[in-house]
């Protein structure tokens, strides 16, 4: 398969798509700019800029999506969602129940977010947690240039509106990407290392620093099982379960900030149902509850980072055997 990079995965689901379907269309903050392959294919009544106003720029997706098209909007950075939530989680989100299913929202909002890139507090900041607690709203997360571009197409052809969160390190790693049609279906997770001893569950660049820190704990013995949520909401259940009852150990590890996050949810829902088989305490591993700084060295220290996934790792794993 080809190595391309994820930005460039996700040019090529939304062309994919647009040649596929022409209710599909783009608009939001620079995209025509950023997006000129899909101006030069599709037109300028399909590949948009707007003005730099998030909040219209939603409420017109929504709109548009209440009509019969399938709008994708890029809102750049995550911070400025909050600019739009009410078209986001009081319209799109809610109007297909109150309509009683007489509308779709087939809607993609797609924001930058995460550490890596040096942009400040008020461009980075994750907030996939606020809207997986919104009702009708779907949220994905991907870690890899193949899910972003499966999810994206996927997240296209649905009938609910779906923010799709980039990590923006990720843009420019490259990754072998299927040609053509590839689908990765929301709300599956992914085992991206097998193991017995111990489950490690996170999502976006998180999954490579877990994927790190697998690799460490394997050379002192202990294996690491590695699981790619992919998919914030829905949420892959099934999959968290049947690891957790395998390893019996379960960390979770994710930038966001600890309190109310999305590792919360994963913890509550093991140790619900899957009690019995647990050998440990379930852990989480997050971002501080704080602002991001803008200087590398200080957001590089706010994420976390493979050392510690190791060490929380074999401090569950090294609880277990002083127990017996």
């Amino acid at each position: 398969m080809p190595q391309i990079t994820v930005n460039e995965a996700i040019g090529q689901a939304l062309a994919e798509e647009m040649r596929r379907d022409e209710r599909v269309m783009m608009f939001g903050e620079g995209v025509a700019t950023k997006r000129q392959d899909l101006v030069g294919e599709f037109g300028k009544l399909r590949v948009r800029n707007t003005p730099l106003a998030e909040g219209i720029i939603a409420g017109t997706a929504a709109g548009a999506a209440a009509t019969g098209l399938r709008p994708v909007v890029d809102l750049l950075f995550a911070p400025f969602l909050c600019f739009a939530m009410d078209e986001i989680v009081n319209s799109a989100g809610k109007l297909r129940y109150i309509s009683g299913g007489q509308f779709e929202f087939p809607m993609v909002v797609i924001a930058m977010t995460g550490g890596g890139w040096t942009v400040g507090a008020q461009h980075n900041h994750n907030l996939e947690a606020w809207f997986v607690h919104s009702p009708g709203l779907k949220v994905v997360m991907p870690s890899n240039a193949a899910d972003f571009k499966g999810l994206l197409k996927s997240a296209i052809r649905d009938d609910n509106p779906v923010l799709f969160f980039v990590d923006m390190p990720l843009g420019y790693v490259p990754g072998e990407v299927p040609d053509g049609e590839h689908l990765v279906p929301l709300g599956k997770a992914a085992v991206r290392r097998a193991g017995t001893d111990v489950t490690i569950i996170s999502y976006a660049k998180m999954v490579d620093t877990c994927m790190q820190a697998a690799g460490q704990l394997a050379s002192v013995g202990i294996d690491a099982e590695v699981i790619d949520l992919r998919s914030l909401k829905p949420l892959d259940e099934e999959a968290i379960l049947r690891s957790a009852r395998k390893t019996g150990r379960v960390l979770i590890v994710h930038e966001a900030s600890r309190m109310c996050g999305v590792g919360a949810e994963v913890a509550a829902i093991v140790s619900e149902q899957a009690f019995d088989a647990l050998k440990a305490p379930v852990r989480r591993l997050t971002g501080p509850d704080a602002p991001v700084a803008s200087s590398y060295v200080l957001e590089q220290a706010f994420m976390p980072q493979a050392d510690a996934v190791v060490k929380a790792a074999a401090a569950m794993v090294g609880e277990v055997a002083e127990a017996t």
